[in-house]
């Protein structure tokens, strides 16, 4: 991954595309993730040297972003796990575990946000998939698959097909919250549309759901901001 030096040093990640007919820059508002698109036949020297004349713009908007728009998650840290603030600490053994307020995550500090990134991941997977399949028994259709993305324009979706796919960061959110999510896109399972019949059916199997999509619209961008990994 090409750093930019200087005062600070700044990570770029380089992304080669197809449709791409030449270099650009695109800075994540949500967690300040800087990336570099190239065409496929570019040489990385080119887009090192497309990047070095970019610098004062890059710099500039870097700058004008809270400091909160990347959030790295590590030993000390509080996160958020169904709704619960936990403070991830030091844990002996080989398996993540939470003890009263706190996550215990065994092994190497250095690789405590990745190693709980992987634990949330199959957590999510458990809790999206039960949701899922209750809220398909409500409305008597059955989905023909579950995949968890790291989304960030939406927290799940549903194809014509049948197929579920949901933001693995909703296992942050309070379980109500998940659960809203899930009967919002098992709901498409009937209304592939957002009519007013089909609001009627998330409105039946997920009564009071406005407050929990009322989380999500503010506390989202939260939970997109948190960086597991480098």
């Amino acid at each position: 991954m090409p750093v930019l030096p200087g005062p600070p040093p700044v990570e770029v990640h380089l992304k080669r595309s197809a449709r791409a007919r030449r270099f650009s820059l695109r800075i994540s508002r949500l967690d300040g993730k800087v990336t570099l698109s190239m065409p496929l036949r570019a040489r990385e020297g080119e887009a090192l040297a497309f990047l070095r004349g970019q610098e004062g713009w890059l710099r500039e908007t870097l700058a004008t972003m809270p400091d909160s728009a990347v959030q790295p998650i590590g030993i000390g840290s509080r996160i958020l796990v169904e709704g619960r603030e936990l403070l991830l600490a030091p844990g002996a053994g080989r398996s993540i575990r939470v003890e009263g307020e706190m996550l215990l995550v065994p092994g190497d500090p250095a690789a405590a946000g990745a190693r709980v990134a992987a634990w949330a991941k199959v957590l999510a997977r458990d809790r999206l998939a039960k949701a899922s399949t209750h809220y398909a028994g409500l409305v008597g259709r059955s989905y023909s698959s579950l995949a968890l993305r790291d989304t960030r324009s939406r927290w799940g979706s549903c194809s014509p097909e049948g197929r579920l796919m949901y933001s693995w960061r909703l296992i942050l959110a309070p379980p109500l919250v998940l659960d809203y999510v899930a009967a919002h896109e098992v709901a498409h399972l009937v209304e592939m549309n957002h009519s007013p019949a089909y609001w009627a059916v998330v409105s039946r199997i997920c009564p009071g759901w406005q407050a929990h999509r009322a989380w999500l619209h503010e506390h989202g961008q939260a939970l997109h901001r948190l960086r597991f990994q480098d």
